[in-house]
């Protein structure tokens, strides 16, 4: 019996994003962690340069070391070298067993050590490791009311963990067994395991329901950072501490993906008349202090491109500016995107 595929993607905007746009900006999301980003979905793709010429590049082979991986160039490109007209794109085994836990922990060094246990009992089985940290959980549950608190606010931080597999008999009763090792190492100081699609869906929600809680703020500014997981905890500290210092009334909540380093800031720091660009300075030096990128899946765009020195270095960039130049010499293709518009002339 043939078994059905699924396409593991799974992002916030998943009613409307569009396949084109998740190979431009490189997608990431919730499973990372298991599946990699939409890099590593792309088997191979078609691409239509600046004069026109087609890049026919749809094979369906992983391994082809004939030279450059020309696909690469325009997954994550934000439309700037060609535009992507197909992909073909790999297709995982659709699990037959799902298991969601939302647990509370006391901070992020056991958050860490819950993760690696997790990793070693779950194997590949070991989906999603989602984060909030108080604030955010705080703002999820002030601002959106159909979401029903899972376990009570006050603990630094909340990890949601997803098991997706095979074999329903044996990977839940492993996942429960797992998350039961937790308390008695205080990793965790609380769980709640859903027991039903039903349960699994109201835990998600909670994480999901951050990309709606964000729209009260006003203003609401974004940020999508990434870093070596070390480094994440200093790096979250340091946010929430200056904020409540420099904007005692602003509002600030971290999300992410701990699993593969990604944290996301919302806040509505410029109420009181501050500049975004002190913001974005107080943000992205911050990151750069970590050694990390000013943006782990949202790309550059317009609005990071005078920050991008911060991440990449003078030589990366003025590589980069080389191949836009080579694939784009009169910036036809997303102008202004990345780089200033006359970067390639």
């Amino acid at each position: 019996m043939k078994r059905a595929s699924f396409f593991p993607l799974d992002i916030g905007s998943r009613g409307s994003c569009t396949v084109g746009g998740n190979v431009s900006t490189n997608a990431g999301g919730n499973r990372v962690l298991r599946y990699g980003m939409m890099r590593n979905l792309v088997l191979g793709l078609e691409a239509v340069l600046a004069d026109g010429t087609v890049i026919d590049a749809t094979h369906k082979m992983t391994k082809d070391n004939a030279g450059y991986d020309l696909k690469q160039l325009f997954v994550g490109s934000e439309g700037t070298l060609g535009v992507v007209t197909r992909a073909v794109l790999a297709l995982h085994p659709k699990p037959s067993s799902q298991a969601v836990a939302f647990c509370s922990v006391p901070d992020f060094s056991c958050a860490i050590e819950l993760l690696l246990f997790l990793k070693g009992a779950l194997g590949g089985r070991l989906s999603a490791f989602e984060a909030l940290w108080s604030n955010a959980y705080a703002l999820i549950l002030e601002s959106v009311p159909r979401v029903r608190a899972p376990l009570p606010v006050g603990s630094p931080l909340y990890v949601l963990v997803e098991s997706l597999g095979s074999d329903p008999r044996t990977d839940v009763p492993a996942f429960e067994k797992a998350l039961e090792v937790a308390p008695e190492n205080n990793w965790v100081t609380d769980v709640v395991i859903g027991r039903s699609t039903r349960e699994m869906r109201a835990l998600w929600e909670v994480r999901d329901a951050v990309s709606e809680a964000v729209l009260k703020l006003r203003p609401f500014i974004s940020y999508d950072v990434s870093m070596p997981v070390g480094a994440m905890d200093l790096f979250a500290s340091s946010i929430v501490e200056r904020t409540a210092r420099d904007w005692p009334g602003a509002k600030i909540g971290l999300f992410g993906h701990i699993g593969d380093g990604n944290i996301h800031i919302v806040t509505d720091i410029g109420a009181d008349g501050t500049p975004r660009t002190v913001v974005d300075e107080f943000i992205y030096d911050a990151t750069r202090a970590a050694r990390g990128s000013i943006s782990a899946e949202h790309g550059i765009g317009f609005q990071k491109r005078a920050w991008i020195g911060h991440t990449r270095s003078p030589q990366e960039i003025a590589l980069m500016r080389a191949i836009k130049r080579t694939l784009d010499p009169d910036c036809l293709l997303s102008r202004g995107r990345i780089f200033p518009i006359d970067a390639a002339g």
